[in-house]
């Protein structure tokens, strides 16, 4: 079978598996614009998808790469018809795109997902001018760095992704000395910068969040209990700056193992449960050798109570995730650490139906990403593949939808000298709005969020301090 014959087939195969043909009737909504920075109101720039008799834009999988030691296998999976080898041509005005996540390995599901979404926004957003060419990096370094590589040669504009820290570096490698910009799905701070961004979630963006928060409701002193790690390390140091500022203190911190006598001493050491009770019971034997009906009713107040006095924090971080805080929060209530006294903080990891169940978790806060465009987003994924998406998805919807955007302001200004992906453009003070609500990307690589606070309830997490829609509403 000759080449032109074998793509026609797969074309086929591949446009079958993705229900293109019902993708364009059922995603008419705009859910990515730019919030243009004004002194009198805020104007949002919209792309409207273009009309069903125009050319789809392409979803690419390229030809794999010139032979090469270490060749990056692309597997067209989810992915929309692949043209003709003269399709890398650009012509005039089109946009080149490219997208790097793992559809081999251990982790091909997560990539198809986020794969997905990046689709989702195509066919939302684009017009026929945009291509999203794809490339699987395996999960692996060296295919990372070849994947890139192919991306280059093909024309890329801007990369989409890697997944994965090692990865990212690998492909910066290539893509930096080309001026090509990264979007990585990823949220670790050590990798960003010199053209690379991190689209994903930092922890410590909502551990200041929620004490910004708590520091409103009248909180000052703070503690906080975390695993005895990097990431309790980091989440320590974001604590601890924000609580470095004006009237709010860090009065103490914990760090537990995951052996459970080792977690039972931190906790009794972290609520001084141990002096509390000496307390008591000294008090009581005092009481006890008076014979006045003073001190006897006030032995008797006495009676229930296994501590005496409270604790010298108002509110406690908790940084951990469903199962810990599971085993964790009863023992803070055994030790009289009283979630009714003391305010349990966390992040978004408590987003967990899980958590409703705990007694003491109820009426605890935490930060996370707004929920009601994020609950449209699911439910249309779910809608045309059938599954439930992970939930770092997003991520890949809005870094495309970014990259169609800057793409489409350039093509209204009828600019063509203009890098649509310059640092400018991409670090727009103003921000964007999302599927996770508004963010902005940072000079720094770093990616600046707008956060909801919810309170878990037995019903579920209750929204009690929305999310801003303007970076007009922060401090910069």
């Amino acid at each position: 079978m000759n080449r032109v014959k074998w793509i026609d087939v797969v074309s086929r195969l591949l446009v079958f598996l993705t229900k293109l043909t019902h993708v364009r009737p059922r995603f008419t909504w705009m859910v990515l614009s730019a919030l243009l920075l004004s002194a009198c109101a805020e104007v949002h720039l919209t792309a409207t998808p273009p009309p069903v008799q125009q050319p789809l834009p392409r979803v690419v999988t390229p030809a794999p790469p010139p032979p090469a030691p270490e060749p990056a296998p692309v597997e067209p999976v989810i992915a929309g018809p692949a043209g003709p080898e003269t399709d890398i041509l650009r012509k005039p005005g089109a946009v080149t795109v490219a997208i790097l996540v793992p559809l081999t390995g251990p982790e091909a599901a997560f990539g198809r997902d986020l794969l997905a979404a990046a689709q989702m926004a195509v066919f939302d957003l684009a017009d026929s001018n945009f291509e999203l060419r794809l490339y699987d990096t395996g999960g692996q370094v060296a295919q990372a760095r070849t994947a890139a590589l192919a991306a280059q040669q093909d024309g890329a504009q801007i990369i989409l992704g890697p997944l994965f820290s090692s990865a990212v570096l690998a492909a910066a490698d290539v893509a930096r000395p080309a001026n090509i910009p990264i979007l990585a799905f990823s949220n670790n701070r050590e990798i960003v910068g010199d053209g690379v961004y991190a689209m994903g979630f930092f922890p410590e963006d909502q551990v200041q969040r929620i004490v910004d928060y708590s520091f409103a409701q009248n909180m000052t002193r703070f503690s906080a209990l975390v695993p005895d790690d990097l990431y309790g390390s980091r989440m320590v140091a974001a604590l601890n700056e924000n609580t470095g500022l004006g009237g709010r203190e860090l009065t103490e911190v914990a760090y537990y193992l995951d052996e459970t006598q080792a977690l039972v001493d931190t906790v009794k050491q972290l609520g001084r449960y141990d002096e509390r009770h000496k307390d008591l019971l000294d008090q009581r034997r005092e009481l006890a050798a008076k014979d006045d009906e003073i001190s006897k009713r006030a032995l008797e107040r006495l009676a229930d109570l296994e501590t005496l006095g409270e604790v010298d924090f108002e509110a406690l971080l908790l940084p951990a995730g469903g199962e810990e805080v599971l085993r964790i929060a009863p023992l803070l209530a055994f030790y009289d650490i009283d979630p009714s006294v003391v305010k349990l903080l966390g992040t978004w990891l408590w987003d967990d139906p899980t958590l409703r169940t705990e007694p003491n978790m109820i009426g605890a806060w935490f930060a996370a990403p707004p929920t009601a465009t994020r609950q449209r987003f699911v439910e249309n994924f779910k809608r045309l593949y059938e599954r439930e998406p992970e939930r770092q998805a997003t991520l890949a919807y809005d870094a495309t939808a970014l990259a169609i955007v800057l793409a489409q302001r350039v093509a209204r200004a009828n600019d063509t000298a203009t890098n649509m992906y310059s640092v400018d453009a991409l670090t727009s003070p103003v921000g964007f709005t999302g599927m996770d609500g508004i963010f902005r990307l940072r000079p720094s690589g770093l990616v600046e969020r707008g956060l909801s606070v919810f309170e878990i309830q037995p019903d579920g997490a209750r929204e009690i301090d929305p999310a801003p829609t303007s970076f007009d509403d922060l401090i910069n």
